[in-house]
């Protein structure tokens, strides 16, 4: 596991339209993702392969949280906990060493991250807690499904 690099870019844009249901964020938003927002970021290989992609931020009005804006995770890797590992590790650097909440948003359908998430905060032995965040109507005009926030925390330190 490492930090992104500019040179990352296009494999994450890949790798994330090979994992359905994420959005596929431009090209030049992965470029700054790997770029300005590397110290939140992690990228996985195996034998110079891209395995796994997680991408998050502190938000500025929230810093003692940590959001997960993606997480993907190659066909060939997954079962393996790779996606849980990968957050543990962002969690892991001292960038992190303030960080009391993980926080993340996801539909209702897709049950991959609500397993990673639960299956967070079991291993954390900590709470998740959901509420509606940007809705389908309000927020999408009906064209994306309403993303729900997952607060997971306090976290063990």
């Amino acid at each position: 596991m490492r930090l992104p690099t500019a040179v990352d870019g296009p494999l994450v844009t890949k790798l994330v339209a090979s994992c359905p249901p994420l959005d596929v964020n431009s090209a030049y938003c992965n470029l700054l993702q790997c770029t300005h927002f590397a110290q939140s970021c992690i990228i996985a290989e195996k034998a110079g392969q891209l395995m796994g992609w997680v991408s998050g931020y502190r938000p500025p009005s929230e810093p003692e949280s940590f959001f997960v804006w993606q997480v993907a995770v190659a066909p060939a890797a997954r079962g393996q906990g790779l996606a849980g590992h990968m957050i543990e590790a962002l969690l892991a650097r001292p960038s992190s060493a303030e960080v009391t909440h993980l926080i993340t948003t996801v539909t209702n359908d897709n049950q991959a991250s609500w397993a990673l998430f639960e299956g967070l905060a079991n291993r954390w032995r900590t709470r998740l807690e959901r509420s509606p965040f940007f809705h389908q109507q309000t927020h999408f005009a009906g064209a994306h499904a309403t993303e729900w926030l997952a607060r997971i925390g306090p976290l063990p330190r």
